[in-house]
């Protein structure tokens, strides 16, 4: 892969084959950050998993770095005002699931209630492809509806791990404070480690990573993630 002259001049910053401290590591991310907007810190976890096993779940970031996100509910007619109270931006059934098979897509989460997601499954080719399907395991398939809205806004957010066993994720900006985007990183790689599959062998969490959108990635010390 070919890189650019800024790109160059950040690596003179560091050693690429190095391992640092998880704060020295955040550290010299931002400071290798150049675009001219604020790139967002981002987080790779390798983890050790057989073909069979897969690590998915959400954790709430202790620090927030992104603005509110517009969540969309499918739900009966009585779950509505539980909903609309709990900071929906859109509630509906059968009208919002017409409305999405017509192409919209304006939101950024949708959370069902189980009783509609026979409904809601008609979508899957469209929401599947967007990563917005409500699904049971990320708890956005829930009769909870309050419960559910107040953890997506405190900063709820998905993790997986891809085909290659790496979870990646949106972990800070690099306008935050050192300090909090390594908060960030410590509940993240906390709670990849409480997912581990039972009958997952050897070291579980094998590399961590940070890096801006546009900088080189930087090693995080083992003993220190």
């Amino acid at each position: 892969m070919r890189h650019g002259k800024k790109y160059k001049e950040a690596l003179k910053k560091y050693n690429p084959g190095n391992f640092y401290d998880l704060k020295e590591a955040v550290e010299l991310v931002k400071s290798m950050a150049f675009a001219k907007f604020d790139e967002t810190v981002e987080l790779s976890v390798k983890v050790n998993l057989k073909k069979s096993q897969s690590v998915r779940d959400t954790v709430v970031l202790p620090n927030q770095f992104r603005g509110e996100k517009k969540v969309l509910v499918f739900c009966k007619p009585e779950k509505e005002k539980e909903a609309q109270d709990a900071g929906a931006a859109f509630v509906g059934a059968d009208d919002l699931i017409e409305k999405i098979k017509g192409g919209w897509l304006d939101f950024d989460v949708a959370v069902a209630t189980p009783d509609m997601m026979k409904d809601v499954g008609k979508l899957g080719m469209v929401l599947g492809r967007k990563g917005l399907m409500p699904n049971p395991k990320t708890g956005t398939v829930t009769f909870d509806l309050k419960g559910a809205l107040a953890e997506l806004k405190k900063g709820r957010v998905e993790f997986r791990a891809d085909k290659t066993g790496v979870v990646h994720l949106a972990v800070g900006k690099v306008s935050m404070e050192s300090d909090k985007v390594a908060e960030n990183v410590r509940v993240v790689v906390t709670e990849i480690r409480r997912k581990k599959p039972a009958d997952a062998k050897g070291e579980f969490v094998q590399t961590v990573s940070v890096a801006s959108t546009m900088g080189p990635g930087v090693w995080v010390a083992s003993q220190n993630e």
